[in-house]
């Protein structure tokens, strides 16, 4: 690094050097081979997906890089290097060669992530080098025009034709050549030899407005990328850079890099919640729409959870911080949020391959336009030569390529924001495709708080007070919701000491007291065991009719009694339901571990088309899998973490009420960080109108693009027309993407 530390930086982005290049002890990682290390660089005025795959290139190229990955909509390239053999610096200087400034981010840590937006957001957008050049290179070109109109002496006119085409063709020509260096064509080479060879055939004033025409294309595509780029990066202004501690009896105000777990945060009324934390004392109402998606505020009192960027509305709190800044709940989305947007979906994954193949054959159309008519057909050198360069300028992929990238950024930026995680732009796109949805019951279309709501003695020795302590002294040990309603409902009971506690999957658990095994669990644990249970079935069936759950409790052969357990509907299930159906999904099921008796009576208070019971985890995944042969693309909600198996079957797995776990933010390929049921009907109409407006892009830059190919064989374009019609379509196209970052009509 050379020790470089302060000044001005070599990048043209108009920031300091301590921001294009720090110090490598602080923002390299290291790998398990002490001589690789690990960073990440943020990219300025990325404006084209194409000239991003090349930089990518070009930095994989170099001597001593293992792996780099460009991500695009989030404007980072990640490099792993030998730093034996390669610098920071030298890395940087390829980026910037480019004509993009590069600054290093501290990955993963939301300090950095604030500085960070600051880099990119310090300057006023027409104060950027590339914007100041290209109004130099209009003025000029205003100039040139004048004193052609006014018959000026040629040589001034060409004079002030020639200094448009430096001012303004300086970066461009710069990257043109950074990437020929590279053993890469990129589009700004291409138009250095347009506008060269437009000079070489007297043709100034075109070669001069192609160039400014250019110039002003990119720089407008840049700001509106960056716009684009800010609907995520302000997530980053939601957590403050610092908050009010109390640490050992002192009131002190710290960054939120220096808080560390077990701290207590100080939060006052109407103040930005600094970190993720429990409510130690007060009570207030806290907004989290920027977490959950949540419209109203949800109240906080002692052993509540609260995340960081939330706010307090109310009252004043204590809050004992729970996770450092960078593993916070913000944190996490911010990171699943852009590694989504790098998760490439289909369609664009089929456009990038088109482009790689239409760029080459275009070139090779140029030269062919170039040789082949002056000598087999007597043409003139001059007009093919025009006609080739001015097919060189149409060969810029940048509209197509950008065509749907944009509109994938845009429209997981709009999810965030609606509390609705999307892990990539290709189950964005699958869920305008589904046309089943399983829910999971427990937790899921009910609460999952079941409570206690019959305790029934079938054996004359036993009371409901005996029955009642013997399930609850069993189920202490297990975590299902159910158990935990038995032993809620026993309360401060004194329970007998249990041996041998063992889970039945799907069935329920047994453990010893006093010398016997107990058994608490369904109807079919207690067939499977032989037990006889006709005359208990009745009542089980009197029972489950009314939508309760029952659980038997039983030893040595002898049913004792029954406890029926009842979850109560979430308010919008039904509404969910039916605005799912609306949507266009054909058919909404239920799979749940009751029986087929409960199963039918929830879902009939839901109008759902059907109910699948008696499910075992492999039961639920073998289910979807017989839907995905029936319907063909099946999504599945469930709590993210005990229905994996069928998640993990499904085309989309969905985990909802995940806000602050980070297993289901982790496993699910959407999650909704609220309990909101309605966001599916949301999702999924943002897919279709996603694939909608990336088919319109496509549709457009395409049509375009050929309608122009034809015109050139045939004289009626030219150079400046075609350079406004590469440059307006990749700006129309980026401004119909960013049409999805706001609400959905």
């Amino acid at each position: 690094m050379g020790g470089k530390e302060h000044g001005q930086c070599q990048c043209g982005c108009g920031c300091s050097s301590s921001q294009a290049v720090l110090a490598e002890a602080d923002y390299g990682m290291a790998m398990d081979n002490d001589s690789l290390m690990k960073s990440t660089f943020l990219v300025t005025g990325l404006d084209c997906a194409d000239c991003a795959a090349k930089v990518e290139k070009a930095v994989q190229r170099l001597n001593g890089v293992t792996g780099a990955q460009l991500n695009f909509a989030a404007a980072k390239l990640k490099v792993t290097y030998d730093k034996t053999i390669l610098s920071i610096e030298e890395i940087t200087q390829v980026i910037t060669g480019f004509g993009y400034g590069a600054s290093l981010v501290k990955d993963g840590q939301l300090g950095s992530k604030v500085a960070e937006q600051a880099a990119v957001t310090e300057q006023v957008w027409w104060q950027k080098p590339r914007m100041l050049s290209t109004i130099a290179s209009g003025l000029l070109l205003g100039a040139a025009m004048i004193a052609d109109y006014t018959d000026a002496p040629a040589r001034l006119q060409i004079v002030l034709y020639a200094l448009t085409m430096l001012v303004g063709g300086y970066p461009v020509a710069k990257s043109g050549f950074t990437a020929l260096k590279s053993m890469i064509l990129d589009t700004n080479f291409l138009m250095v030899i347009a506008v060269i060879g437009a000079a070489a055939i007297g043709e100034w004033s075109e070669g001069a407005t192609v160039v400014f025409l250019f110039s002003l294309g990119n720089a407008l595509q840049a700001y509106t990328m960056d716009r684009t780029r800010d609907s995520i990066r302000s997530l980053m202004d939601l957590a403050p850079r610092e908050a009010l501690i109390r640490r050992q009896g002192e009131e002190l105000r710290l960054p939120v890099e220096e808080i560390m777990i077990g701290d207590v945060l100080v939060v006052k009324p109407g103040e930005r919640i600094a970190m993720d934390g429990q409510v130690i004392s007060g009570f207030s109402t806290v907004n989290q729409a920027a977490i959950t998606g949540e419209s109203m505020p949800v109240e906080k009192q002692t052993g509540d959870g609260v995340y960081a960027g939330t706010v307090n509305e109310q009252g004043a709190l204590e809050v004992v911080v729970m996770k450092l800044a960078e593993d916070s709940t913000l944190a996490t989305i911010m990171h699943l949020v852009e590694e989504a947007q790098a998760e490439k979906a289909p369609m664009q994954q089929l456009v990038d391959v088109f482009a790689k193949y239409y760029t080459p054959a275009v070139i090779l159309a140029a030269i062919g336009l170039t040789i082949i008519p002056p000598l087999l057909f007597q043409g003139s050198f001059d007009i093919w030569f025009y006609r080739a360069l001015v097919l060189l300028v149409i060969s810029c992929p940048c509209a197509l390529v950008i065509s749907t990238p944009v509109s994938i950024v845009s429209a997981i930026g709009n999810a965030s924001r609606h509390g609705v995680l999307i892990k990539g732009g290709a189950y964005l796109e699958q869920m305008g495709k589904i046309r089943a949805v399983a829910f999971d019951k427990t937790g899921t279309l009910t609460y999952g708080k079941p409570q206690v709501t019959d305790i029934i003695p079938l054996a004359v020795a036993y009371e409901p007070q005996q029955i009642l302590v013997m399930a609850a002294a069993v189920e202490t040990w297990s975590e299902h919701p159910l158990a935990q309603a038995i032993v809620t409902h026993a309360g401060e009971q004194a329970l007998p000491p249990v041996s041998n506690f063992k889970a039945l999957l799907g069935r329920g658990a047994q453990a010893d007291i006093e010398g016997r095994t107990v058994y608490v669990g369904n109807i079919r644990m207690f067939k499977e065991l032989g037990y006889p249970l006709a005359v208990q079935e009745n009542s089980v069936a009197a029972l489950e009719q009314q939508g309760k759950t029952v659980m038997l409790v039983g030893s040595d052969g002898e049913i004792y009694g029954a406890i029926a357990v009842a979850d109560t509907l979430r308010d919008n299930s039904r509404e969910a339901v039916a605005t799912i159906k609306a949507a266009g999904v054909e058919q909404v099921i239920m799979l749940t571990g009751d029986n087929e008796r409960v199963a039918n009576a929830i879902a009939g208070k839901l109008n759902l088309d059907a109910a699948y019971s008696e499910l075992l985890p492999e039961d639920k995944a073998g289910t979807l899998k017989k839907l995905a042969g029936q319907y063909g693309s099946v999504a599945m909600v469930g709590d993210g973490v005990n229905d994996a198996p069928a998640l993990a079957i499904a085309d989309v797995g969905i985990a909802m009420g995940v806000a602050g776990s980070d297993t289901a933010l982790e496993t699910a390929d959407i999650a909704l960080m609220s309990d909101d049921l309605g966001k599916l009907a949301y999702v999924m109409q943002l897919s279709r109108k996603t694939v909608q407006i990336i088919k319109q892009n496509i549709s457009f830059s395409l049509g375009l693009k050929l309608l122009f190919v034809f015109g050139t064989f045939f004289g009626f374009v030219n150079l400046w027309l075609a350079v406004l019609a590469d440059t307006g379509a990749a700006l129309l196209v980026t401004l119909n993407g960013m049409r999805l970052v706001r609400e959905l009509k």
